[in-house]
C-alpha cells in the first residue's frame, strides 16, 4: 500500500501532512506495528485484554497512559465533551471535543472512520468514529455543531482529516444501509454505486466529506487519506476480512501543553 502527500509515516504511525503543519497538536493513527498482540484492543470489559495495548501506544507518543482517553463506542452519534481526563467509562460515546491541553482523545476502528478535527484559531480538537451508523447518523456533523455553538468555532476555520477506513471500491452494503444513507446524506447518488441484488458500494470517505461541507468546512480542508483497511492487510485491522473481533486502529488528537 502506497501513501500519498497527505499521509506520513514514522515509528508504526500515520500522520496526516495537513496537521503536521500546526507544532501545538499531537495526531496519530496506529497500525498494526503499535500491538503486543494480533488482537489489539484498547477498551474491554476485562482491563487485561487491552492494558499493555495502552501502555505502548503511550510510551510511543511520549504520554503517560492517563493521557488518553478513549469512549466505549456504540455506533451511536453521541459526542461527548471532555474537560478532564475522565474517572469513568464514557459509555456510549462515539466523538470526543476538547478544549484543553494534555488530554488526547481517541477513538478505535476496523473499517469505520475515524476523523479527526482542528481548529487553530480556538484551539479545539474533536476524535469522532463514524461507521454507517454513525455516518447517517451525522455524528460528524454533530461534532462541528458543538465546535460551532460551544465553543465559537468558526466551521470555515475547521481542518478535518478522514483516516483509515474501508474503502468505496469494496465496501458493498444491502438495502437497509442504502435506504439510510438515501434518506440522511445529500446528494446520496454520489456515495451509492448500485451493483445489483439490491446492493450498492458506499463510499463513507465521501458521506463524510459531504457532511462537513454542508456544515461549512471548505474543502480544501477535508483531507481523505485514502487508505482501505479492507485492502491493506499487512497495515490494517479489518472487521469485515477478519471478523467483528479482530484488532483495532487508533486514532487521536491531543492540545500540546
Amino acid at each position: 500500500m502506497s501513501f500519498s502527500k497527505k499521509t506520513e509515516t514514522a515509528r508504526g504511525l500515520i500522520f496526516y501532512s495537513r496537521l503536521s503543519k500546526y507544532s501545538e497538536v499531537l495526531h496519530f493513527t496506529t497500525t498494526k506495528d503499535n500491538a503486543s498482540d494480533n488482537t489489539a484492543l484498547f477498551t474491554g470489559s476485562s482491563p487485561g485484554i487491552y492494558e499493555r495495548n495502552r501502555q505502548l501506544l503511550a510510551e510511543k507518543l511520549g504520554l503517560e497512559e492517563g493521557q488518553l482517553v478513549f469512549p466505549r463506542q456504540t455506533h451511536s452519534n453521541r459526542v461527548a465533551v471532555v474537560s478532564k481526563v475522565p474517572e469513568k467509562e464514557l459509555a456510549g460515546t462515539d466523538a470526543l471535543i476538547t478544549n484543553h491541553t494534555g488530554i488526547c482523545l481517541c477513538v478505535q476502528t476496523a473499517d469505520c472512520v475515524p476523523v479527526l478535527l482542528y481548529d487553530p484559531v480556538e484551539k479545539v480538537v474533536a476524535a469522532v468514529h463514524a461507521g454507517w451508523r454513525g455516518t447517517v447518523g451525522k455524528i460528524v456533523s454533530e461534532a462541528v455543531k458543538i465546535m460551532v455553538n460551544k465553543f465559537n468555532s468558526s466551521p470555515d476555520k475547521i481542518i478535518a482529516c478522514i483516516g483509515p477506513s474501508i474503502g468505496p471500491e469494496v465496501y458493498e452494503v444491502g438495502p437497509e444501509v442504502i435506504r439510510q444513507v438515501e434518506v440522511n446524506i445529500p446528494n446520496h447518488e454520489s456515495v451509492l454505486e448500485k451493483t445489483g441484488n439490491g446492493k450498492a458500494l458506499l463510499n463513507l470517505w465521501e458521506a463524510n466529506k459531504i457532511l462537513l461541507l454542508n456544515e461549512g468546512v471548505h474543502e480544501q480542508d477535508i483531507t481523505i487519506s485514502g487508505l482501505c483497511t479492507y485492502t491493506g492487510g499487512r497495515l490494517f485491522y479489518s472487521a469485515r476480512r477478519d471478523g467483528l473481533h479482530t484488532g483495532r486502529m487508533v486514532s487521536g488528537i491531543m492540545l500540546k501543553e
